[in-house]
């Protein structure tokens, strides 16, 4: 994935009713290690990675780039929300457009915090890329990432299989949403 050119970045905090979106710093680093080290969170991701092979070659600021956004709670962080441009070898109904991703932490589900942050980076997005349409993946086994892409406003554009599952490909346009996200 590329990155979100000719966004400036690290934009400034983006703050919710709940939530900060901010980038990474070092005091975020073992809650990187376990969000990525987590089977729960990996369930449809290809499964987790080894925790003593992260602890050793995570740098000491993780996903410092541009369009990753620490979500934190309380001074803490529960996930990470990913805004990057699909390459233009992807899927053609993806091919350059912008791709929302994000992970949280198990101990952060069904509070409603991914569609707060989701929302939020969504918007931000908005206001320096007017128009774009943004992208989401998912596969349709996931059944939660499913109803809060809906949630969000994206709307299906193709089942495919890859890696083994199928996999659901949405789309979001501003302009067919009025540029307005739920709250």
């Amino acid at each position: 994935m590329e990155d979100l050119s000719p966004v400036a970045w690290p934009p400034e905090p983006i703050v919710t009713e709940r939530l900060v979106l901010r980038e990474s710093g070092s005091r975020d680093r073992a809650a990187f290690v376990e969000l990525f080290a987590s089977p729960e969170v990996h369930t449809y991701l290809g499964g987790p990675r080894r925790r003593d092979e992260l602890e050793r070659e995570m740098p000491e600021v993780p996903e410092r780039r541009p369009g990753s956004f620490v979500v934190e709670l309380d001074g803490s962080m529960i996930g990470q929300i990913l805004l990057r441009r699909v390459p233009a070898h992807s899927r053609p109904a993806a091919a350059g457009k912008a791709d929302l991703g994000y992970l949280f932490l198990p101990r952060a589900w069904g509070c409603g915090y991914a569609a707060e942050a989701c929302a939020a980076a969504l918007g931000w997005l908005a206001g320096e890329l007017p128009g774009e349409p943004v992208v989401l993946h998912t596969q349709t086994a996931n059944v939660a990432s499913m109803r809060l892409a809906a949630k969000l406003g994206f709307v299906e554009v193709e089942r495919f299989e890859a890696w083994g599952a199928e996999q659901w490909l949405g789309m979001r346009s501003p302009v067919a949403s009025g540029g307005v996200l739920p709250q």
